[in-house]
C-alpha cells in the first residue's frame, strides 16, 4: 500500500468536506464533555456516599474519654466492649435496619485526615487525633422514611455519644448529583447520536466527491481496504481531535472548576482527583470518553465504507 496515496487522499478529503468534519468535531467535543462531567458527577456522587453515607443512612457514634458531647450516656468514659455489645445487639435487632457496619477509630480518622484541615491534626496538641475521635456504627435503613425506631432504640444506651442523621441534607445533595449526572448524559445522548449521524452524512460525501477515482482503483482490482484507508484515517483524525478538545475542557473543569473552586471553599467533603480525571477519559469500565469517540466514529465508517466505496 502505498502510504504517499494514503496521506495525499486523507489531505484531499479533510479538505473537500472541512465543514461536515468541523461540525462533527464540534459535535463530539460537547457530547464527550457532557458525557464526562457524568462519570465525574458519578465518581463524585460514591466519593460522597462512603465518606458520609448515603440517604439511607444513618450513623452511631460511641463514647470517648472526655467525650465532647457532654452526653450522660458518656458519664463512664470511653465505650466498654459490654456496651458496644448491647448497641450492636440493639442495631441487629431492630426492624428498620437492612444493614450495619462497624467503623473503628483508626478508620474514622483516617478518612478525617483526607477531609478535614491539616492543621486541626497539626502541632503539639492537635485538635483531632485517634483517641478522641469516635467509633461509630454506620446503619443503613430498609426506608428512608423511617427511622424513628432505631434512634428512639439507641439514642439512650450507656457508650452511645450521639446519633448523626443528615437524611434530608444528603437527600438534596444526592438529588443535585443525580439530577446533573443524568442530565448531562441525556444531553450527550443526544449529541452523540446527531455526530453518529454527521460521521454517516460525511462519509457519503467524501464517497461520492470521490466516486470517479474509486470507480477508477475498482477497475484497476483495488481492494477494499485499500480505497477504505483513507475515510478510516479522516474518522481517526476527527476523533483525536474531538477527544483532545472534551479532554483539555474536562481538565480545566477539574482543575478551575473542583480544585480551584469547590475543594477549597467546601471542605467538609472528599473531591474528586486527577486519577478520576484519567478513569474519565481513558478507563475501562466504564469506557472513557477516548474510546467513546472513536467507537462514534470508526464502527460507523468501517460500516458503511463497504457501502458507499462500491461503484
Amino acid at each position: 500500500m502505498q502510504l504517499r496515496y494514503v496521506f495525499s487522499e486523507l489531505r484531499t478529503g479533510l479538505r473537500r468536506n472541512l465543514s461536515m468534519h468541523l461540525s462533527v468535531i464540534l459535535t463530539l467535543f460537547v457530547s464527550l464533555t457532557l458525557a464526562g462531567c457524568g462519570a465525574l458527577v458519578q465518581r463524585e456522587a460514591n466519593l460522597t456516599a462512603e465518606y458520609l453515607g448515603t440517604q439511607l443512612q444513618i450513623r452511631v457514634n460511641l463514647c470517648t474519654d472526655n467525650d465532647p458531647s457532654n452526653s450522660p450516656n458518656c458519664a463512664g468514659g470511653e465505650v466498654t466492649e459490654e456496651q458496644r455489645a448491647r448497641i450492636e445487639q440493639e442495631i441487629a435487632g431492630n426492624d428498620e435496619v437492612r444493614s450495619f457496619d462497624y467503623q473503628t477509630k483508626e478508620e474514622g480518622f483516617e478518612k478525617a485526615k483526607k477531609t478535614l484541615p491539616d492543621v486541626v491534626f497539626e502541632g503539639e496538641n492537635p485538635v483531632v487525633t485517634v483517641e478522641n475521635w469516635p467509633g461509630a456504627y454506620w446503619v443503613t435503613l430498609k426506608d428512608p422514611n423511617r427511622a424513628d425506631g432505631i434512634i428512639s432504640a439507641v439514642q439512650g444506651l450507656d457508650g452511645v455519644s450521639g446519633i448523626i442523621d443528615e437524611r434530608a441534607a444528603l437527600s438534596q445533595i444526592f438529588g443535585i448529583m443525580k439530577v446533573l449526572k443524568f442530565g448531562s448524559w441525556i444531553a450527550s445522548g443526544a449529541l452523540l447520536l446527531a455526530a453518529l449521524l454527521q460521521v454517516a452524512n460525511t462519509i457519503r460525501l467524501a464517497a461520492l466527491a470521490r466516486r470517479r477515482e474509486i470507480g477508477i482503483m475498482r477497475l484497476v482490482g483495488a481492494s477494499t481496504l485499500y480505497i477504505s484507508v483513507p475515510f478510516l484515517l479522516e474518522a481517526i483524525v476527527t476523533a483525536v481531535v474531538g477527544v483532545a478538545l472534551a479532554a483539555g475542557a474536562l481538565a480545566a473543569f477539574q482543575f478551575w472548576g473542583v480544585q480551584r473552586g469547590l475543594a477549597e471553599n467546601v471542605s467538609f467533603l472528599p473531591w474528586i482527583e486527577w486519577t478520576d480525571y484519567q478513569h474519565a477519559i481513558v478507563g475501562l469500565q466504564p469506557p472513557g470518553i477516548a474510546y467513546v469517540g472513536l467507537a462514534l466514529t470508526l464502527v460507523p465508517t468501517l460500516l458503511l465504507t463497504r457501502k458507499y466505496i462500491k461503484v
